[in-house]
């Protein structure tokens, strides 16, 4: 038996898509092997019908009851802190923040860390169309969040949702949505993109994504890691 100090236990909600779900598993087994540490994590499933509807009716408080309510079965499963592995729930992190059992790891703390670190002052994003057209909630500092065009939001958001569904994604979808990265930044002045969905993570990662960007998922799992391990 090894006398190593155990990881703090993570409380996941998953369901918000699966594919995100399935790539924070993987990432966080991952990380914790390269440190000589087992993973120690709960799950819950949620209703990614449930979340969406909600957040395209703004209804913000029943959003925050609802995953109260998911983050109090991690507690009593042993979870010490729960992560949300989804950007458009955050539309109501200020309610969240409130009734949560547990304390949450913020990804949009990470995000915002990151964009003050590389002076971007504009920036586009990408994910559902709740994410885009709020501009993240308006929970980004100090920056402008330049709006696609109509057109171009409603291929983000299906684009997206096809992620969702599927828990994976083509060839094809990265280079339309990176053709679209490249025209906001040649047409609009865009300095960076936020890949402010993490079911992106199901087709862009370090190594083919040729455009200025952050990563809220790979932020996030950075952050989620180090507490965890910490």
């Amino acid at each position: 038996m090894s006398d190593e100090t155990p990881a703090r236990c993570i409380g996941l909600i998953g369901g918000l898509g699966v594919g995100a779900a399935v790539h924070y598993y993987q990432e966080l087994a991952k990380a914790h092997a390269a440190s000589g540490r087992v993973l120690n994590l709960v799950m819950a499933h949620a209703d990614v019908n449930r979340t969406m509807g909600a957040a395209q009716a703004g209804d913000k408080a029943g959003l925050a009851e609802y995953l109260a309510g998911l983050i109090g079965r991690l507690a009593s499963a042993g979870a010490e802190f729960a992560v949300l592995p989804a950007v458009t729930p955050h539309i109501c992190i200020a309610e969240l923040l409130a009734l949560s059992p547990l304390p949450l790891v913020s990804m949009v703390d990470e995000v915002n860390r990151e964009i003050g670190t590389r002076g971007w002052r504009r920036v586009a994003l990408f994910g559902t169309r709740f994410t885009v057209e709020s501009g993240a909630f308006g929970l980004l500092r100090g920056v402008e969040v330049v709006a696609p065009q109509a057109a171009e939001i409603d291929f983000i958001h299906a684009t997206y949702l096809q992620l969702v569904n599927a828990g994976t994604g083509s060839e094809q979808q990265r280079e339309n949505l990176s053709r679209l990265a490249h025209g906001l930044m040649e047409r609009d002045g865009v300095e960076a993109i936020i890949l402010a969905g993490t079911d992106l993570g199901v087709v862009f990662n370090e190594s083919n994504t040729d455009f200025p960007h952050v990563d809220c998922a790979r932020l996030h799992l950075r952050a989620i890691t180090q507490r965890a391990l910490g």
